[in-house]
Order: structure tokens, then C-alpha cells, then sequence
């Protein structure tokens, strides 16, 4: 992310709050969910490039 500059200190504030807010128990649920989303994600990407170098199925017939 561009510009934004978190010092320890304000990481370990937004972990306090994280942690008032979900609880400690529902913490590595929470972890566990977003690291999968954020593979979902990347992955998502390669697929999208991949696609971005084949020629659509209506280009290959004019050619």
C-alpha cells in the first residue's frame, strides 16, 4: 500500500482493538479465513493474467 506508514506502536493499537473486537478464541479462525481469501485472491490474478495472453475465442476465428 502506498503511503501508509504503520509504526509498531499503531499495529500493536489495532491489534488490541482486533482483539477486544473478535476475542481471543475467534482470533486464528479470523487469521486462518483471511489467509485463505488472500490466496483466493492471488490466485485469482494468475488465472486473470494467464487469460490476458490468449487471444479471445472470436479473435482466433478472424484470424
Amino acid at each position: 500500500m502506498a503511503g501508509v506508514n504503520l509504526g509498531a506502536s499503531e499495529l500493536l493499537i489495532i491489534l488490541a482493538v482486533v482483539l477486544v473486537l473478535f476475542g481471543s478464541s475467534k482470533l486464528p479462525k479470523l487469521a486462518r479465513s483471511m489467509g485463505q481469501a488472500q490466496a483466493e485472491f492471488k490466485k485469482g490474478l494468475r488465472e486473470g493474467h494467464a487469460d490476458d495472453d490468449r487471444p479471445a475465442p472470436d479473435e482466433r476465428d478472424q484470424a
